[in-house]
């Protein structure tokens, strides 16, 4: 992913973050009264506002730092979702089983993490790009891999595994992980009023996610 740096926003402005996924939906009112939903966007994107987790002077400066060294929005970066950062639900502990990820074939030895939404009404997958290091577990019909039976890319959340150990044909590869959004700054801009700001107004400091 060019322009992109492999670094996190400050966690603890993170975790105070407001916003969620995005998506892009046309309504067409039809003579009758009805109407045609079309979906614009196969894909959600995800939307932040990050100056809700600035609660003092020090972290409105961090903010400031980070911004300046993404040159605004030239540079990417990581983020953590607030509710939304791991392959399983915000009270559970990861596991190597979480995630159907791919089947075997015998000779594949690369699967892409993703991390599928579904109920009795439908689903959605989602490609997980940035996984966090040293997060990950991997298993084969349900059995754990070693460490060194696989590798994966932090900055792609691309899943190799070594010779030896590729899936064999109908083999079930899961995953579990925690991961981080790649987003931007959403603004060249950070306006600071520190009026405003000791009086309890918090700037906005906007995220948008970058789909790969």
């Amino acid at each position: 992913m060019s322009g992109f740096h492999e670094v996190r926003f400050p966690l603890r402005l993170a975790l105070g973050a407001t916003g969620g996924p995005v998506r892009r939906t046309d309504i067409v009112n039809l003579s009758n009264g009805r109407e045609q939903r079309n979906q614009r966007w196969r894909d959600s994107r995800r939307s932040y506002d990050a100056g809700s987790g600035v609660k003092s002077l020090s972290d409105l400066y961090a903010v400031l730092e980070f911004f300046e060294a993404r040159g605004g929005q030239l540079h990417g970066f990581r983020f953590r979702d607030p509710v939304d950062w791991k392959s399983c639900a915000p009270g559970e502990a990861v596991s190597a089983t979480d995630q159907v990820i791919g089947t075997g074939d015998g000779a594949a030895a690369t699967f892409q993490l993703v991390k599928t939404y579904a109920d009795s009404g439908g689903s959605w997958m989602r490609r997980i790009v940035k996984p966090v290091s040293g997060t990950v577990a991997v298993s084969v019909n349900e059995g754990e891999q070693a460490p060194g039976a696989f590798s994966v890319d932090a900055a792609t959340g691309v899943v190799t595994f070594a010779a030896g150990h590729v899936p064999g044909v109908g083999a079930v590869v899961r995953a579990g992980y925690e991961f981080d959004v790649p987003v931007r700054f959403d603004t060249d801009r950070i306006e600071v009023n520190l009026a405003h700001f000791d009086a309890g107004r918090i700037p906005t400091i906007q995220l948008t996610e970058i789909l790969a």
